[in-house]
């Protein structure tokens, strides 16, 4: 029986977001722009600096804000990523959402069979072209201690500043290029929650759906995105005062009062027993907390000296 038109929902129609990088060198108008308006593009985003810059404020802005059935089109590959790996992390990633992307002068359309053959043929030629960087290095590592030299970079070998310095700029360019890859699958939730939320709070919801943070890195990457004003500085913000637990407060007190020989690390190790949850987050209690419940015990009254 044929389905009632009324029952069948339209298509919504994709939309085309267009994204420029700018040459400091080229003009403000740059040709990719009328490429990009003649290809259908609603909107266009314009970044300016060279290939050879990490911090894309403007790329990052327009992966996050990309939804599912959106299509990021570019003139050509070179102007999104800086090497195949970043282009296949960037284009996985937007896959994963429901976005897809074209690239008008290159075979690549992840909307169509043949655009995604040709992205798998990409990604067989980073990997292959990552297995040759390895082999040469390994290659010139073997040639360099058969001629009885070490391997490395000499400079840092005999801790000459300048190289030290390059090594530290080089490991700070790759580790806020990660973060700025990673962080449209996890910086809407620290949004969402900070600072309301403790960042222990923030990090246990984070990792059940699936990362791996800590809070030290946590708040460590955060910094660096406000650093770099990819970030609202009121993240950083200090989170309000948890009220006090009164079930556990009175919980500990009533252990303590049983048998006052117990210390806080056999306190700690009955509420395990128990399957009491920790205040703090973890796994199991610490005795700092139940220092801390001891405290407020004796601050309201229920323990005494």
């Amino acid at each position: 029986m044929a389905k009632s038109a009324k029952n069948i929902a339209p298509a919504l129609p994709r939309r085309l977001i267009g994204y420029a990088r700018v040459s400091t060198d080229d003009q403000i108008h740059d040709a990719q722009i009328d490429e990009l308006r003649a290809a259908g593009c609603e909107r266009i985003h314009q970044e300016h600096g060279s290939g050879a810059s990490r911090t894309r404020p403007v790329l990052a802005r327009v992966l996050k804000e990309l939804s599912a059935g959106d299509v990021l089109v570019v003139v050509r590959l070179d102007r999104l990523a800086r090497s195949v790996s970043h282009l296949l992390d960037v284009i996985e990633n937007l896959e994963e959402r429901g976005v897809h992307f074209r690239s008008l002068r290159d075979p690549i359309d992840t909307s169509t069979p043949q655009g995604m053959f040709s992205l798998q043929v990409l990604g067989a030629v980073a990997q292959l072209e990552r297995a040759l960087i390895a082999e040469r290095t390994k290659s010139g590592m073997r040639a360099a201690k058969a001629r009885g030299r070490l391997a490395g970079n000499p400079g840092l070998r005999e801790r000459r500043p300048e190289a030290i310095r390059a090594a530290a700029a080089a490991k700070n360019r790759v580790y806020l290029d990660e973060l700025i890859t990673s962080a449209q699958t996890w910086l809407p939730t620290v949004k969402r929650l900070r600072p309301q939320h403790s960042w222990d709070n923030v990090v246990r919801i984070l990792n059940r759906k699936g990362h791996d943070w800590t809070v030290e890195r946590l708040r460590r990457a955060v910094h660096r995105l406000v650093r770099e004003k990819l970030a609202d500085s009121e993240l950083l913000a200090r989170s309000p005062r948890r009220p006090v637990d009164d079930r556990h407060m009175k919980l500990v007190a009533a252990i303590a009062i049983a048998d006052p020989t117990l210390t806080l690390r056999d306190i700690a190790g009955q509420l395990d027993q128990m399957g009491e949850r920790p205040v703090r987050g973890g796994r199991k209690w610490q005795p700092s907390s139940v220092k801390a419940l001891m405290d407020e015990a004796f601050r309201f009254g229920l323990l005494r000296d």
